[in-house]
């Protein structure tokens, strides 16, 4: 499983985010989009032009791809098979 959080740098959302996976011990890549035209790019393109933050793509073992906009535990949980 592969995980990318577009985040910004002031998102309190995106902290709760972020410590949430941590706690669960899922590895991530950030990709910070208030710092980055290019972060902001890819996440316009994947969200299909939405840039609220935090926007999460999950790409599971089997090649199919979950998007997750802001921090809703509950879909991260059954996406990730956490409880």
């Amino acid at each position: 499983m592969q995980i990318t959080v577009y985040s910004t740098t002031t998102c309190p959302y995106c902290k709760m985010l972020k410590d949430y996976l941590v706690e669960k011990k899922v590895s991530f890549t950030e990709k910070i989009v208030d710092q980055s035209e290019a972060a902001r790019d890819e996440m316009a393109g994947k969200s299909g032009g939405f840039l609220g933050v935090p926007f999460s793509v999950i790409v599971k073992n089997d090649g199919s791809e979950e998007k997750v906009l802001g921090f809703d535990k509950g879909k991260l949980d059954q996406i990730l098979g956490a409880s």
